[in-house]
């Protein structure tokens, strides 16, 4: 079954060139949507790709901005079709997943998104090793400075104060507590524990 989408641009609300197009594509069905297509959530669309395809069905666009608005999203829906065993047509850029001039295309867009991924990973990765070199660490900052983390193990090793008490003098939780003073509240346990024992 040959299903076809059209969207209204916002240019354009007008769909009869898509339907017209669609209908003599020799589409069973179309569907329209009336969205916008800066919008993520297109009903229409989401209704055809979820509930109205079936395997071995064909969906048919006017052209590849009508499904997607951005390479990621075409190549993601592309291979989600593909996946489920059901064509893509579009009728102005000429192509059909189903000949193999079409999937060319579509392993050519794939390999683009993917340079542009790996190209995204490299300039994080060098963004972070320059922050590095300048002093700057990444990830969420300190609750606790260095020099509290000093007084908290002071409190903590006097043995006047519980955890919890100390933890709430700094306006922290005891877990945060514990992440920043962790190697001497092991020690400190260690040594409660014999001195039970020795008593």
């Amino acid at each position: 079954m040959r299903i076809g989408y059209a969207r209204v641009s916002t240019l354009d609300q007008n769909a009869d060139l898509q339907l017209q197009k669609l209908t003599d594509a020799g589409c069973d069905r179309v569907i329209v949507e009336k969205a916008s297509g800066a919008k993520s959530d297109r009903p229409e669309l989401q209704r055809v790709l979820t509930d109205i395809l079936r395997q071995g069905d064909t969906l048919v666009i006017w052209k590849l901005d009508r499904l997607a608005r951005s390479l990621k999203q075409l190549i993601q829906t592309a291979e989600d079709l593909k996946g489920r065993e059901i064509g893509l047509v579009s009728l102005t850029d000429a192509i059909d997943t189903s000949s193999p001039g079409g999937m060319l295309v579509f392993h050519m867009l794939g390999a683009i998104a993917e340079f542009e991924r790996a190209l995204i990973r490299e300039r994080t990765v060098a963004g972070l090793v320059e922050a590095r070199r300048k002093g700057r660490r990444g990830g969420r900052p300190r609750l606790l400075s260095e020099k509290d983390t000093i007084a908290a193990r002071a409190l903590l090793s006097d043995g006047t104060l519980s955890s919890k008490e100390v933890a709430a003098r700094f306006g922290v939780s005891k877990a945060t507590l514990y992440r920043h003073l962790a190697p001497t509240v092991v020690a400190l346990g260690s040594q409660r524990a014999l001195s039970e024992a020795q008593s």
